[in-house]
């Protein structure tokens, strides 16, 4: 293990930052002159929300209510963690019984625990000196724990109680293959950055801990080879295991066995990791853009759950396909399964909606608008907040909104209605207006979208703890069945964390993604985001025919703008004029025969985009006055 870098003693001290040579930032942000309709959400979107999003906080009453919230939620992390060694457990019934605590925790739980009671002490949960000896034994036991010593990645599985690694499964016994998650890692390391910042007087051991974790080991540089860049493993085990894996070792070293998939969608939690890998500089900035933001859309991949549209747009030489799913008017750019924690749970820790306007900042509002209208009005369930949680009925399940994501049976907002909307051109809808059933909200999804919608969110929430028997003493259960009322009397430390993070983001001003950025994201990191234009609207892009203005005296040539990667049609009186494909940057330019009879022309340009959408624009006039 390598020695940490002297921290800086500032009041604040700026997170780790890696000593090894970095690789040279992103290449300046494209000068993407789009219409502002793909830029922006609508009116009817924008400003709900705070910090992150736009807006305040919301009227008194309901700061009280989400401080509520937080201090019962921080309690349920409370109870399930050991004193002795900091480390909190997976999961506990919601009672808080500590002989229900579960005899394992994993690095993503520990994370969450550490920038929880960060959180807990920066809005007055705890003094300083009691937040501190807890984030100090924590770390103490970090620095104890097996690791795998060449890249400093942590198990997936511990004991709460001893900081052992799990070797055999306290349920049942069976003998625990070691893993090492790549995403799990992630969310570890970024909490040890909050800590750094957050707490001078434990930056050196937070720093050291950081800085023995090498995010290149998970870095597959022939992840894409059609596109020549390189995509991050889910993880790898130090021993061979009974299925698929990979033997190799991408940082040179000793052989590991690694997932037999990449992580290769980029609405996913599992982008920590990547950012990370970026900002450290042990990943190529180019990494980012190997990921899909939807898959091809022709019917080579018409399993998928909806056919999108979009256009290719390029970025430091890698031609990405920035492609969206359609969900009523709106258009964004889905997940695998279409859960919130996908979307959201890494706009927690990094600015992605600062720092990506034009892509982050325009899909995170859409995204809680489509659960949102998911819950109440396309299934009208009366509720709403969508992801993997507990399964009220016993277990655990993958819950989200099936038609964005791009599995073909999706996350199931009820656990068993598939929608089925087809694949224009390539295959027919079998169900694409089900009726849905007993549908499963989980609190911490609606509570990531809280800074984009703080009035919907809170309400809704209030809903649940009113109608259900779904809180008690440590905050929301993890899951409610809405129709049935069944509830899911557990909590999860990371669900739990979830909360905590959004409450502390939106009363404490973004603080957690304050605490996490530091010179090496605002160098390597952020140019990246801030390159990219996703092709997500609040509302269809509408053709406009601009040109020619004023009178001419001879028509032979029209321009306009429309959906970039849309197919435009211009039609008269007569039939069609012209046709042309509107350009990266909304544009659109096509010739006609050459018209000189003076007279006015009624127009009116449409067009249809990749995902058989058609949009037609208002009829313009067009005088000839024969003066040409």
């Amino acid at each position: 293990m390598r020695e940490p870098t002297p921290a800086d003693r500032r009041e604040r001290p700026a997170p780790p930052t890696r000593r090894r040579h970095r690789r040279g930032a992103a290449a300046a942000v494209a000068a993407l002159g789009l219409t502002g309709a793909l830029l922006v959400p609508s009116p009817a979107l924008a400003g709900n929300g705070n910090g992150n999003g736009n807006g305040g906080h919301g009227n008194g009453r309901d700061t009280a209510q989400l401080r509520t919230w937080l201090a019962d939620t921080y309690t349920s992390l409370e109870a399930m963690t050991a004193p002795a060694t900091g480390l909190v457990s997976d999961n506990i019934a919601s009672n808080l019984d500590p002989a229900t605590a579960s005899a394992y925790t994993s690095p993503t739980n520990i994370g969450g625990y550490l920038w929880s009671t960060v959180v807990a002490r920066d809005l007055g949960l705890l003094d300083g000196d009691e937040a501190r000896d807890r984030m100090a034994t924590t770390l103490g036991t970090l620095a104890t724990m097996d690791r795998h010593d060449e890249s400093g990645m942590f198990y997936n599985w511990y004991d709460p109680a001893t900081g052992d690694r799990v070797d055999t499964w306290p349920d049942d016994g069976a003998v625990v293959e070691h893993f090492l998650s790549s995403v799990d890692n992630g969310w570890l390391a970024a909490a040890l950055r909050v800590v750094a910042s957050a707490e001078p007087s434990l930056a050196d051991e937070a720093t050291a801990l950081y800085d023995s974790m090498h995010f290149g080991v998970y870095y597959n540089p022939e992840g894409r080879p059609d596109l020549g860049v390189g995509l991050i493993r889910g993880g790898f085990w130090d021993e061979e295991p009974a299925g698929c894996s990979v033997p190799g070792s991408y940082t040179g070293g000793e052989t590991v066995y690694y997932t037999c998939h990449h992580y290769d969608t980029t609405v996913s939690e599992t982008r920590i990791a990547l950012y990370l890998g970026i900002a450290d500089g042990e990943i190529p900035p180019e990494a980012y853009w190997g990921t899909y933001r939807t898959f091809p859309s022709t019917c080579d991949w018409s399993w998928q759950e909806q056919r999108p549209s979009g256009v290719t747009r390029t970025y430091d030489g890698v031609d990405v396909y920035e492609g969206v799913y359609h969900d009523g008017e709106m258009a964004l750019v889905p997940g695998w399964g279409g859960s919130m924690f996908e979307a959201l749970m890494p706009d927690m820790l990094i600015p992605e909606s600062e720092w990506a306007p034009r892509s982050w900042g325009v899909n995170h509002p859409l995204v809680v608008e489509a659960q949102k209208r998911h819950g109440l009005d396309e299934a009208g369930y009366g509720y709403w907040g969508f992801s993997p949680a507990s399964n009220p009925h016993g277990g655990y399940a993958e819950y989200g909104v099936d038609a964005l994501g791009m599995r073909s049976d999706g996350y199931l907002s009820d656990g068993t209605t598939d929608v089925d909307l087809g694949f224009a051109g390539c295959r027919e809808a079998t169900n694409p207006d089900p009726e849905f059933g007993d549908g499963v909200v989980t609190p911490h999804a609606a509570f990531l979208g809280l800074e984009y919608d703080p009035r919907g969110v809170v309400d809704n929430l209030r809903r649940i703890a009113a109608d259900f028997d779904a809180y008690g003493p440590g905050g929301f259960a993890d899951a409610v069945a809405v129709r049935s009322g069944t509830v899911a009397q557990r909590h999860l430390s990371l669900d739990q964390a979830m909360i905590v993070a959004a409450i502390g983001n939106h009363l404490g001003d973004g603080l957690l993604r304050d605490y996490v950025v530091g010179p090496d994201m605002e160098q390597n990191l952020r140019p990246v985001l801030a390159a990219e234009v996703f092709s997500s609207a609040a509302e269809p892009v509408r053709p406009a025919v601009t040109e020619p203005r004023r009178p001419v005296g001879t028509l032979d040539r029209l321009a306009g703008t429309g959906e970039p990667g849309a197919h435009l049609t211009v039609t008269g009186a007569a039939g069609v004029w012209c046709t042309a494909d509107v350009a990266a940057d909304g544009t659109w330019a096509c010739a006609v025969p050459p018209v000189t009879t003076p007279g006015a022309h009624r127009v009116t340009a449409s067009t249809t985009n990749d995902a058989g959408i058609t949009v037609e624009g208002r009829t313009v006039t067009l005088k000839v006055n024969g003066r040409g």
